[in-house]
């Protein structure tokens, strides 16, 4: 940090990236009310560490660089490892001939999609939420899991390759007449 800069206050923090670190561990872990206890562990932690923060990379991503490993360490936990389950071996998709709500249809592709998100390795799936969806640079990406750019660039690239031949062997991506992207599940 800048010695003429007043170190930030944990309330100005948490003021400003309290709905981006739950946001970002929602999409980790894929539960809201995990991410939520999750987001508390995180501040606390920022709490904990502000007094030792030496401003060697910017506070968001030493946030998220907590916030990343709240969520691995929470994942890692034997009671709480992801059931990983084949998208053969998932539930059938509500035949498309049938009337169904739209919010039903696009939470069945959204409940497939985050299936496959889930099953990534955890360094594959932070380096794809934090670039990805999050927005973050690849160069944040590196230094939040702590590695180099190109790992990082090589873990968000098998990502997408992994993320891609799960859903083209899988799903079958249409746009009906409203021009809306659909799913349905390959027979």
């Amino acid at each position: 940090m800048n010695d003429e800069a007043e170190p930030p206050t944990f309330r100005a923090i948490a003021d400003d990236l309290t709905q981006a670190l739950r946001h970002y561990l929602e999409r980790y872990v894929g539960d809201p009310a995990v991410a939520q206890e999750l987001s508390q562990e995180t501040l606390m932690r920022i709490n904990q560490g502000l007094p030792d923060f030496a401003g060697r990379s910017s506070l968001k991503t030493w946030a998220f660089a907590i916030a990343n490993r709240v969520a691995a360490d929470y994942l890692r936990h034997p009671d709480r490892r992801w059931h990983i389950v084949e998208l053969d071996e998932a539930a059938e998709v509500v035949d498309p001939d049938t009337a169904v709500d739209d919010k039903m249809v696009l939470g069945e592709m959204n409940a497939c999609i985050r299936g496959v998100i889930d099953s990534l390795p955890d360094n594959y799936r932070a380096a794809l939420v934090l670039h990805d969806l999050e927005g973050l640079s690849t160069e944040q990406t590196a230094e939040i899991c702590a590695c180099t750019l190109a790992t990082a660039k090589i873990r968000i690239h098998r990502a997408r390759q992994r993320l891609k031949e799960a859903l083209s062997t899988h799903c079958a991506f249409y746009r009906d007449p409203e021009n809306v992207l659909r799913c349905d599940r390959k027979a």
